[in-house]
C-alpha cells in the first residue's frame, strides 16, 4: 500500500504539496501512514466511522475559500461603514486567491500546512487506503475496460 499511497500523493500531481513546506508535507504523510496502519487492525465499525470523518474533513482549498470570503466580507463592511482604507483587505485577499489558483501556493498555505490541513488528494488517498484494507475492491477485475456494447451504452 505504501508504494500506491506514495504514487497517489506524488507532489507533481498536487500543487499544494509541490509548493508547500517539505517538513509539513512529510509530517502529514507520516501521520496518514500511521492512521492507515492503526485502522488495519480495528473493527469494521471503527473503520466506517473514520471514513465518515474523512468525508466531513475540510481540505485546505475549502479552508482558504472560507477564510478569503470572511476576510473579504469584513474588509468590505469596514471599508463602507468605517474607513475606506479597509478596502485594501479584499484586494490583498483577492491577490492571494489568484496566486493560489495559478501556482497552488499563497502565504496562508504555509500556515495552514503547518497546522496539518490536508489537500483533497491526501484525504481521498487515506479513504482509498482504508477501503482497500477493508476489502471493498476484492473481486474487482484489474485492467478491464468497459465495452461500448455493454449494458447501459444503448
Amino acid at each position: 500500500m505504501d508504494a500506491r499511497l506514495e504514487q497517489l500523493l506524488a507532489p507533481r500531481h498536487d500543487r499544494v504539496r509541490r509548493h508547500g513546506p517539505e517538513k509539513a508535507n512529510e509530517e502529514i504523510l507520516r501521520e496518514m501512514r500511521e492512521r492507515i496502519a492503526w485502522y488495519a487492525n480495528r473493527p469494521q465499525d471503527e473503520v466506517e466511522r473514520r471514513l465518515e470523518e474523512l468525508e466531513r474533513e475540510w481540505d485546505i482549498e475549502r479552508v482558504l475559500q472560507a477564510n478569503a470570503a470572511t476576510l473579504s466580507w469584513v474588509g468590505l463592511v469596514l471599508g463602507v461603514t468605517r474607513d475606506r482604507k479597509w478596502l485594501w483587505v479584499p484586494g490583498v485577499v483577492a491577490g492571494f486567491l489568484l496566486q493560489h489558483a495559478v501556482s497552488g501556493w499563497c502565504p496562508p498555505v504555509e500556515v495552514l500546512r503547518r497546522w496539518k490541513l490536508r489537500t483533497r488528494e491526501e484525504i481521498d488517498a487515506e479513504k482509498f487506503a482504508l477501503r482497500v484494507q477493508r476489502g471493498d475492491f476484492r473481486g474487482a477485475e484489474v485492467g478491464h475496460s468497459a465495452s461500448s456494447k455493454g449494458p447501459g451504452w444503448g
